[in-house]
């Protein structure tokens, strides 16, 4: 009878993670989502992106070769501000699924030790600590989109502007794949369970579960860096582009460790970043 009714109570411990790590993914695509429809009607708006001047501002007239007609402009505080911030809500909505197992895992043995009178540290420091993590990505995101809009590498839509840049960032994702630092830091985010026995186990206080979840963090972050800079070819914008990714992350985290997905892909970027090159030599 006391067992079933702790099975009920994980379960719906469970449950209650669960519901509130699709709450915060879907809060953080319904603000992608709403990002974008502003920028489809953004020569209607007032104030324009960060990083961009609308056209008859300073005079200057229509685009060229069916460019939008934007002339870049340099970032404020409050443009690189807004920037960090798309950046950090995107990547809670990316890589929030793809930590969903880990997190729940921490949540159910916790529940389970907090039953047997060894309580963990609340299963929040665990999944803030992941999430901080990403934050600090972004922020290293955000100063390298700045660097390549002064560089114009970027459209005004956040995509590339140089098939020469674009053909580089493929190739150079698509090695990475291959590389004993992606397959090591992957093989860390694929068993979540070992991952926290190797790195000290389960922690009791606050400070050591959000240490474990920032590194947690750390490894994806290692084992998905080169994946997110493919943001910058296909546009940060592009929802179709970024939902790609985020699946192909959830897929390599959960498929069995012996399947080559991540290579396979990584041959499939090599292969399109050549031929974006190759088409620069013709």
């Amino acid at each position: 009878m006391a067992s079933s009714a702790l099975e009920t109570t994980l379960r719906r411990d469970r449950l209650v993670v669960g519901a509130a790590l699709a709450a915060l993914t879907v809060f953080a695509w319904v603000y992608i989502l709403w990002l974008v429809q502003e920028m489809a009607g953004m020569p209607m708006l007032e104030a324009p992106m960060p990083g961009m001047a609308m056209p008859g501002m300073d005079g200057a007239g229509g685009s060229a070769g069916g460019m939008i007609a934007m002339a870049l402009r340099p970032w404020t505080g409050a443009d690189f501000t807004f920037m960090l911030v798309m950046w950090a809500v995107m990547m809670v909505g990316m890589m929030t699924p793809s930590a969903a197992p880990m997190i729940l895992l921490y949540a159910r043995v916790g529940r389970q030790a907090a039953a047997d009178g060894r309580p963990f540290a609340a299963t929040g420091f665990f999944a803030g600590g992941y999430l901080l993590a990403w934050v600090g990505f972004s922020l290293l995101a955000t100063i390298g989109q700045w660097a390549l809009v002064r560089g114009l590498l970027l459209t005004p839509m956040m995509a590339s502007a140089s098939a020469a840049f674009s053909g580089l960032v493929l190739v150079a994702a698509g090695l990475f794949q291959w590389t004993p630092l992606k397959e090591a830091c992957l093989r860390q985010c694929q068993a979540p369970l070992a991952f926290i026995q190797r790195h000290g186990g389960f922690r009791r206080d606050p400070a050591g579960a959000l240490a474990i979840g920032l590194r947690h963090g750390f490894y994806c972050i290692g084992c998905c860096w080169a994946l997110m800079a493919l943001l910058f070819v296909g546009g940060v914008m592009n929802v179709l582009w970024i939902a790609a990714i985020a699946i192909f992350v959830l897929a390599e985290k959960v498929l069995p460790a012996g399947w080559p997905v991540s290579r396979l892909a990584g041959a499939a970027l090599v292969a399109a970043g050549l031929w974006v090159l190759g088409g620069q030599m013709v």
